[in-house]
């Protein structure tokens, strides 16, 4: 019976281990899923937000008025508008992929011609929070800009209260951070 014993542990922990939902191909996990979901509750709205952390170079983020626009919702996909004073030139996408959710940064000219540099960005790397997914620069975006290799931009959004969007750069003191306030939608 003893020899049976550890055979029995393994199949009885295993059992266990297999009641936690893995997300089939195509289908985000449950954490992004509810992410997602709440990402897509703003959609239509527009918030205020302020600047918490960052270094000289995000100068312009303290000197104007920063509001996060999420007006471009479509099946599978999130366009997120930051508008920084006049300067509307930046929009970050998120997007549903069969391996999680990617996000991407445009940056457009006055006239709305693509600006440079655009397109970079990275993709979610496990089912991360409710609240909180991260996003780690992928291998196009370290083409494009190798500063930017070891990026991770995180999007964090609690209903009612906040939405945050922060980068940190893995290796460095690089990081930066806007909050923005669920709680007073603005025009």
């Amino acid at each position: 019976m003893n020899r049976f014993l550890p055979a029995l542990l393994a199949l009885v922990l295993g059992a266990c281990v297999s009641l936690t939902p893995i997300p089939r191909e195509g289908m985000l996990a449950m954490q992004q899923e509810a992410w997602w979901t709440r990402m897509r509750a703003l959609c239509g709205r527009a918030f205020e937000g302020r600047l918490v952390e960052g270094n000289a170079t995000d100068s312009a983020f303290v000197r104007n008025r920063l509001v996060m626009r999420v007006d471009d919702c479509r099946e599978g996909e999130m366009g997120i508008r930051l508008h920084v004073g006049e300067d509307h030139s930046r929009t970050w996408f998120v997007r549903r992929t069969e391996n999680g959710l990617n996000l991407r940064h445009r940056h457009l000219h006055e006239d709305g011609t693509e600006g440079s540099p655009t397109g970079y960005g990275g993709d979610t790397r496990g089912p991360g929070t409710a609240v909180s997914q991260e996003f780690y620069a992928d291998s196009a975006t370290a083409r494009m800009l190798p500063a930017a290799a070891r990026n991770v931009w995180t999007m964090e959004v609690m209903p009612g209260r906040a939405f945050g969007y922060a980068l940190r750069r893995e290796g460095t003191d690089r990081r930066f951070r806007v909050d923005f306030d669920l709680r007073r939608p603005v025009r």
